[in-house]
């Protein structure tokens, strides 16, 4: 069996990452700051926006793995992988636009990224329970 559509939102959410890196070095290098955020909002909101697709990716790309491996259907895994690329573009624009406040995107990006987690792991519970 092959992994090629978990390896696409792996892939995809990769190139977000880097992205979202881009966007941290691009601040840094402007404001000459090299360590921590030198009290500059925009590249702390930055420093965040990629530090949260750091901290959520790696369960959710495991967990679709195992769902892709353990036979969930093709159309579903689409479904979760589409989802967690839009949540994580909405979270990383709301934080951004919104200034770490209340944004549209910040709070539908979290909580669409909760659905995809909370739905890939009660599928992968499910496989094991045999349902």
């Amino acid at each position: 069996m092959t992994l090629m559509i978990s390896g696409l939102y792996a892939g995809l959410t990769a190139l977000l990452l880097l992205g979202l890196a881009y966007k941290v070095v691009k601040l840094r290098r402007l404001n000459k700051i090299g360590i921590g955020d030198g009290g500059n909002q925009d590249l702390s909101l930055a420093i965040r926006a990629h530090g949260n697709l750091v901290e959520n990716a790696p369960v959710v790309m495991v967990l679709l793995v195992l769902a892709e491996l353990n036979g969930m259907p093709d159309y579903l895994l689409h479904i979760f992988g589409t989802v967690w690329i839009v949540a994580r573009l909405l979270h990383a624009i709301g934080l951004n636009q919104g200034k770490g406040g209340l944004h549209f995107g910040r709070f539908w990006g979290v909580l669409m990224t909760w659905i995809v987690l909370l739905g890939l792991a009660v599928a992968n519970i499910g496989f094991f329970l045999g349902l």
